[in-house]
């Protein structure tokens, strides 16, 4: 999907060879990869208050009279009975959300959740067809085609499952496409590469072609070609999907330790939940182009919306996911005046070896203020799903 509208190709003087049809696919891949990615430098600084990405009652309907369905009679009707009566396929239905700065935002959902679809009516790659959807406050769906090209080239840049690495460039020049495509002097754009190969882990590397690489060490030069412009934005759409599992993890370590690192806001779209729970500060969970639940991992093994949700998450080891802070009980008869402590954002699972080593409830802490006590009876039940009771 290009960013932008594009004039049709030329028709080709003679027949390509599978070899070269391959490479000039690739080719155009990473230049619409690029085109879309901002460059020259992050824009102002926004307000931390206003939200990154704010969206109100957003629709993405595909088919005949697609302008129709919202607000329309048709609009709540199921996907099979929207098909039969109208023609017409509601990819996205009437989402809000607001991405806040600094967050990683994970929209996950099966296949045809419609979370892809979402992703790219954020920087109108795909066109929403109502609703409203601003960045940084700036109504996007009024932006005109210079605004809309800035927006794509200096604010957000996307991460595809796909790398669209030039085959016939080295790791250095593929990272630097992006630049060069905005007219960033070689000397520049080459230094900008050399750093965020030194980022993502490609050091030695600088010279070898993507043939040369594992699909963990392609995905990296993806990343860095989304990073060396340095957007305000990252978008993701299922970048490690492909991936085998433990490089899919080391990925996943990448993601968190630049986010920590650079605090930059990130949306990502993943299908795998335990990828959501991994990287997420919130998961907006889609189905049928709806969003059914919005929260924080905790939030959302904790207290699933609906049957669907609480399938979706019967099998996450709740340990590893909920905190003491929702395990804790009030402390009593002293409890809380000495004794081991850890923070309320402590998972139960890290919980649980100062709670064994310290024989006694431990004190739940924040600020030089108790918060509340946790014990094994508190934790057990956490892990059960049930409420922490005083100790009698």
């Amino acid at each position: 999907m290009s960013a932008e509208k594009a004039d049709p190709p030329a028709t080709p003087a003679a027949p390509a060879t599978a070899e070269t049809a391959q490479t000039a696919q690739t080719a155009q891949t990473a230049e619409k990869a690029a085109t879309a990615a901002p460059a020259g430098g992050p824009a102002a600084p926004a307000d931390p208050a206003v939200p990154v990405f704010s969206v109100r009652g957003l629709w993405k309907v595909f088919g005949p009279g697609a302008d129709k369905i919202p607000g329309s009679a048709h609009a709540d009707l199921s996907a099979r009975e929207l098909r039969e009566r109208t023609g017409c396929t509601a990819a996205v239905r009437d989402v809000s959300f607001d991405v806040h700065r600094g967050e990683v935002f994970v929209v996950m959902g099966l296949s045809g959740s419609g979370k892809s679809t979402l992703v790219r009516c954020l920087t109108r790659l795909i066109e929403p067809t109502g609703g409203t959807l601003t960045m940084d406050g700036e109504d996007v769906l009024a932006m005109d085609r210079a605004h809309l090209r800035d927006l794509r080239r200096h604010r957000a840049s996307m991460v595809f499952q796909h790398f669209g690495l030039l085959p016939h460039r080295t790791v250095l020049d593929n990272i630097a496409y992006g630049l060069e495509i905005q007219g960033i002097g070689r000397a520049e754009r080459r230094a900008r590469a050399a750093a965020m190969v030194e980022k993502v882990g490609l050091t030695g590397m600088e010279h070898r072609r993507p043939g040369q690489l594992s699909g963990g060490q392609q995905q990296r030069v993806g990343l860095a070609r989304a990073l060396a412009v340095d957007p305000e934005v990252l978008l993701f759409d299922e970048p490690f999907s492909a991936l085998d599992p433990l490089i899919r993890r080391d990925m996943q370590e990448e993601v968190i330790r630049l986010h920590r690192e650079e605090g930059r806001t990130m949306v990502f779209i993943t299908h795998d939940l335990n990828e959501a729970l991994r990287l997420g500060d919130r998961i907006a969970l889609m189905r049928d182009g709806r969003i059914v639940q919005l929260g924080t991992p905790e939030e959302i093994v904790s207290s699933p919306a609906d049957d669907y949700v609480r399938d979706f998450v019967r099998d996450v080891p709740r340990e590893q996911v909920v905190t003491v802070r929702n395990a804790m009980r009030p402390a009593e008869d002293g409890e809380g005046r000495s004794g081991e402590t850890v923070a309320p954002d402590t998972t139960v699972a890290e919980a649980v070896g100062t709670v064994a080593r310290s024989g006694a409830p431990v004190r739940v802490m924040e600020g030089g203020r108790c918060l509340g006590v946790v014990d094994a009876g508190c934790l057990l039940a956490a892990i059960a799903g049930e409420k922490a009771v005083a100790a009698r």
